[in-house]
């Protein structure tokens, strides 16, 4: 009666063991992958992958710009500057500068305010406050669409 109890148990403890080395290996895998990824892989950041021009990035700013503001609608003197790589967090990723004027309340407005759309791998990855490095020199063009959003 013991000596079948304590077989099961140690077939239970056997297939355990077994699926936390499966996954033990499946988190080592994914974390390597992972840190090739998110640019720990050399000096520069990365690889062409990671830095792959952004195609569509008008449509994946005016998107995320949905998020990142409380209020979207009625925002005055927006501008958009083309892609360009620039080092971002010790990193070259691609940058595009947006300025914009957004609404304090219903009759004032807040003044100009730049951020930086940083991109990953072309698509849109986040928004960073503009230091004076990442958008000098920015031509900006007028981005009327980043005018006419709504809630």
């Amino acid at each position: 009666m013991w000596r079948g109890r304590m077989q099961r148990f140690t077939d239970v403890c056997a297939r355990w063991r077994f699926v936390a080395a499966v996954f033990a290996a499946a988190l080592l895998l994914a974390g390597c992958s992972l840190g090739q990824g998110f640019g720990f892989t050399g000096s520069d950041g990365g690889g062409d992958e990671l830095n792959a021009r952004p195609a569509n990035y008008k449509p994946d700013i005016l998107n995320a710009m949905h998020a990142y503001l409380n209020d979207p609608v009625g925002m005055r003197d927006a501008g958009i500057a083309d892609p360009a790589l620039k080092q971002v967090g010790g990193v070259t990723r691609y940058v595009v500068c947006v300025r914009y004027n957004a609404r304090k309340n219903r009759k004032e407005y807040a003044g100009t305010k730049e951020v930086a759309a940083v991109f990953m791998a072309g698509r849109f990855d986040h928004f960073t406050e503009v230091t004076h490095e990442e958008c000098a020199g920015a031509v900006y063009a007028p981005f009327p669409e980043l005018e006419k959003l709504s809630r």
